[in-house]
C-alpha cells in the first residue's frame, strides 16, 4: 500500500507542483485548498503524512496541526511557508510540527524530507520484532500477545491480522484490502474465516 500524503497549501501552482510530483514518485496524495477542507480529509482518509502551508483560508495551518495532533499524535507534520522569523518556526515545532520548509524550497529537497518521515514514521510504537498496543506487547516473530498479567499465544492468521491493523493504525483498513493481504485474495470462502 503506498503512503498517504496529505497537502494544504492554497496556492494552487504550488499545490500542482507538489502534488504532481509527489503521484510521479507513487504516493496516494489528497490536495485541501484550505485548512477546514483539509481537516475533512485527514478525518476521512487518514495520512501516513502531513505537509501544510502556515498561511491558509478558513484555517491556518499552525491551528490545522493542532487538530491533527490531537487525533493523531505519531503522523509526521512538515510546514511549508514563507514566514521564515525564528518564532514561527518555534512556534510550528511547538505544536507539534517535525519539519518547517521556508518558501522558496527545491522540490527535490521536500521530496527527500518526505522520504524521511516516512521511513522514520512506521518506528513509532516498534521495538525490535515487538510492537507496543497501548499495554499490550505484540511479540511478532513468536506469534505472542502479553501485558503485565497474561500471555496470548497467536495463530499465524491472527498475528498477520493484528499486525496488519497495528501498521494502518488510525486508518480504515477494508475487508477487501484485509482479504488479499492475509489470505492472497479477495474470495468468498476465505472471506467466511474473516467473518
Amino acid at each position: 500500500m503506498n503512503a498517504r500524503i496529505l497537502i494544504a497549501e492554497d496556492d494552487t501552482n504550488l499545490g500542482f507542483v507538489i502534488e504532481d510530483h509527489l503521484k510521479a514518485l507513487g504516493y496516494e496524495v489528497h490536495w485541501a485548498l484550505d485548512g477546514e477542507a483539509a481537516l475533512s480529509q485527514f478525518d476521512a482518509v487518514g495520512f501516513d503524512l502531513c505537509l501544510l502551508d502556515v498561511m491558509m483560508p478558513r484555517m491556518d495551518g499552525f491551528n490545522l496541526a493542532k487538530a491533527i495532533r490531537a487525533k493523531d499524535e505519531f503522523v509526521p507534520i512538515i510546514f511549508l511557508t514563507a514566514k521564515s522569523l525564528e518564532e514561527d518556526k518555534l512556534k510550528g515545532f511547538e505544536i507539534g510540527g517535525d519539519d518547517y520548509v521556508t518558501k522558496p524550497f527545491s522540490i527535490k529537497e521536500l521530496t527527500h524530507r518526505v522520504r524521511v518521515f516516512l521511513r522514520r514514521s512506521g518506528n513509532h510504537t516498534k521495538t525490535g520484532e515487538e510492537i507496543l498496543l497501548g499495554k499490550y506487547r505484540f511479540d511478532t516473530t513468536n506469534l505472542k500477545l502479553s501485558n503485565a498479567d497474561q500471555k496470548i499465544d497467536l495463530t499465524q492468521i491472527e498475528a498477520d491480522l493484528l499486525k496488519l491493523l497495528s501498521i494502518n493504525c488510525n486508518k480504515l483498513v477494508t475487508r477487501e484490502e484485509i482479504l488479499v493481504q492475509i489470505w492472497g485474495e479477495n474470495d468468498y470462502f476465505k472471506g467466511r474465516s474473516l467473518d
